[in-house]
């Protein structure tokens, strides 16, 4: 066959293609695991509580005002006087919040999720002007006041705060807000004196717990925000990040200081923006898994390069058999990495896994080579494509950059190697 070259080539295009097969079945386990992963998330987060956001506290104040209606009938102008029931909310001038947060792991099987408990102490003072800070003209009958506190999982609040006012101690309570039409805590402070400024300044502890990440509202005209804690992984998002931060093996301390210059109350009402703070985990091992499997086809278009490289240097004639059985040896090892990190750490199955698939094709090239030298020399470039592709999977922002530089290699050295072969007498050789 005088084509015999082009069909080696072409046979082993087509194996390359064939076992992205086993690796999409593989990276779709993975997937499954994922799913099953936020699930198991899920549901410890509806039977303890979800992810918290803190908006508060801040001061609502619903009032009766007496408006004037005016209307004309058959050309006469008449005027009458109906009540109407209206609120305004009113931010802290100050507010802080301190706090330890500890976190712990809850499994469900093999899945694991992060619950933490925040200890917070919260301190916050309004000042709530003569008439409501309204025109002396509007005719406001009475008005009554409330120290709100938004909780978006209300299961994971675990003391009962008060408030000290008017001499007495005012307890919140909890429920929807009828000002705000959302789950809540509130404490009813009373009746407003309208004939002169109002004072509030407040000081009570808050523990609460929630899965994965606690984020608070900047509430206050100026909001400062310190938090520390045992957990070493953590990820700060949301609208502003920490001014000044400390993360070490043994936890976290940050501190958030915003003004109201950097937002608008409206958007706090809104929980729309927030200091975040997520209690990562340290390895996700199966994003890691699937960022390895998408680089399954550069290992087997690889070894299948050097396997022809070695038939046509040494004048062999590996069987397709052959690419087949290594490159299924090369898919396998994705599917020992994903099943043995979710009994190890991530780097331990990942060592153990490229050990074991190492040892098999060297052992399997040095029969089929008839030279433990060529297995050797094999399992040895196999051992360091395996090493490239932990530090990707480690450095994520270097991942082009590496796979660039492996690519750039192999190529020079299929170019280096062959640049003196001559590919027409290498097709007759094969077609005699």
């Amino acid at each position: 066959m005088k084509n015999k070259l082009a069909i080696k080539l072409s046979v082993i295009v087509m194996l390359s293609v064939v076992l992205l097969v086993p690796l999409h079945m593989i990276e779709g386990a993975i997937s499954a695991r994922q799913q099953r992963q936020a699930e198991v998330k899920a549901n410890i987060a509806q039977t303890a509580a979800g992810e918290q956001k803190l908006v508060g506290p801040f001061i609502a104040v619903m009032y009766k005002e007496r408006v004037e209606k005016r209307e004309k009938e058959n050309g006469k102008e008449n005027i009458s006087y109906e009540t109407v029931t209206k609120h305004l909310f009113l931010p802290p001038r100050h507010l802080n919040v301190k706090g330890g947060v500890t976190v712990e792991t809850l499994y469900r099987g093999l899945y694991p999720a992060r619950v933490f408990h925040a200890n917070l102490a919260l301190a916050c003072d309004f000042r709530l002007a003569q008439h409501l800070g309204l025109a002396p003209e509007r005719h406001i009958l009475e008005a009554r006041a409330f120290l709100i506190l938004d909780i978006s999982d209300l299961r994971g609040v675990e003391n009962d705060p008060t408030v000290a006012f008017g001499g007495a101690q005012r307890p919140f309570t909890t429920g929807t807000n009828d000002l705000l039409k959302r789950q809540g805590m509130q404490a009813d402070l009373g009746d407003v004196d309208l004939a002169r400024e109002t004072a509030y300044d407040f000081s009570f502890p808050l523990q609460l717990s929630g899965t994965e990440r606690l984020s608070i509202a900047p509430a206050g005209d100026e909001t400062t925000v310190s938090l520390n804690s045992d957990w070493p992984h953590p990820s700060f998002q949301g609208s502003f990040l920490p001014r000044s931060r400390k993360v070490s093996a043994d936890g976290f301390e940050a501190e958030w200081h915003t003004s109201h210059l950097a937002r608008s109350f409206e958007s706090v009402l809104q929980s729309d923006i927030g200091m975040d703070v997520r209690f990562m985990d340290p390895v996700n091992i199966y994003l890691q898994s699937e960022r390895a499997v998408k680089y399954g086809l550069l290992f087997v278009t690889l070894t299948f390069g050097a396997f022809f490289l070695t038939e046509i240097l040494r004048k062999l004639a590996l069987h397709f058999v052959h690419y087949l059985l290594v490159g299924l040896a090369l898919a396998v090892f994705f599917l020992l990495v994903i099943a043995l990190s979710e009994h190890l750490s991530f780097a331990l199955a990942y060592l153990v896994s490229s050990v074991a698939c190492v040892g098999l094709i060297g052992a399997y090239l040095a029969g089929v080579l008839d030279s433990r030298a060529g297995g050797s020399a094999f399992a040895a470039g196999l051992a360091g494509l395996y090493g490239v592709l932990y530090v990707v999977l480690l450095s994520e922002d270097n991942a082009l950059l590496m796979g660039s530089v492996v690519i750039f290699i192999a190529l020079g050295t299929v170019m280096l190697t062959t640049r003196r072969l001559n590919w027409h007498s290498l097709a007759e050789s094969l077609a005699g």
